[in-house]
């Protein structure tokens, strides 16, 4: 009963992580301006990984996409690359996890089968998790570094205005849905344990010794290995052994048999 109820969970926890990381991934609002030093403004600026939006003072907002590839940064790049993968790894590992439920039979499945199948979208999670967790983190890096950048540019003098990108909401969505696909998998990998049946646990080996007609003796007698050579006499073509006739006497070879 743990296990069942160890796998459902595990299989809820990772949905709910998988959900996550889709909708993280599609958030606008991965980086948002910072109103520290200007917190009146009519225009308010937010970017996700697939578009930037702006939004007025009046209610209206206006997203344009990211109409180059090339011209992203490499690590911008990178954290899509990583989320995409998190979420393929994900919606397989549900699907695998679904026909791996103890709580649903399909035709004459057995527990082993239904072991490796766990153990495989738990692993699958926790892939998923970890490059969500990784995808989120390398973004807010680039945030902390442009910030940090951007501060001592205005404390400068550089510039007169510069903009500068603070945390926003979807890094927050992202890194609690990679704990969950995280935990999740982990739940399933626990899960995959108790689905192994015991007989398939430990099983007995018998060793044969080699050779044949092997005899232990101990003392000073003769350790006899059963691979002596038979000995072998020769014999004439006439001296053949005598056999027995049927009134019980010995027939011997006549002179006539050596001719």
């Amino acid at each position: 009963m743990s296990t069942t109820i160890c796998q459902v969970m595990g299989f809820i926890v990772s949905s709910l992580g998988v959900a996550g990381c889709m909708v993280a991934t599609a958030m606008d609002m991965w980086s948002t301006q910072d109103l520290y030093d200007n917190p009146v403004t009519a225009v308010f600026q937010y970017q996700g990984l697939w578009r930037s939006c702006v939004r007025q003072s009046s209610g209206f907002t206006e997203c344009r996409p990211y109409f180059t590839i090339l011209g992203l940064p490499a690590m911008f790049q990178a954290v899509r690359a990583l989320m995409i993968v998190g979420i393929v790894l994900g919606i397989l590992g549900l699907l695998v996890c679904i026909f791996a439920l103890k709580c649903v039979r399909i035709g004459s499945m057995e527990d082993s089968a239904k072991a490796n199948m766990t153990l495989t979208s738990g692993i699958m999670f926790i892939i998923a998790g970890l490059c969500a967790i990784t995808g989120v983190s390398v973004f807010a890096n680039m945030l902390v570094t442009n910030f940090w950048m951007s501060t001592a540019n205005m404390y400068q003098g550089m510039q007169n205005v510069q903009n500068r990108y603070t945390f926003g909401s979807a890094l927050f969505v992202g890194w609690v849905a990679g704990g969950l696909a995280l935990v999740g998998g982990i739940l399933m990998c626990l899960a995959c344990k108790g689905l192994i049946p015991e007989e398939s646990r430990y099983k007995a080996v018998s060793y044969n010794a080699s050779g044949r007609n092997i005899s232990y003796r101990t003392g000073p007698y003769k350790v006899g290995s059963g691979y002596e050579p038979e000995m072998k006499t020769r014999r004439g073509a006439g001296y053949e052994e005598a056999a027995r006739s049927d009134d019980g006497r010995r027939s011997y070879p006549s002179k006539y048999d050596y001719v």
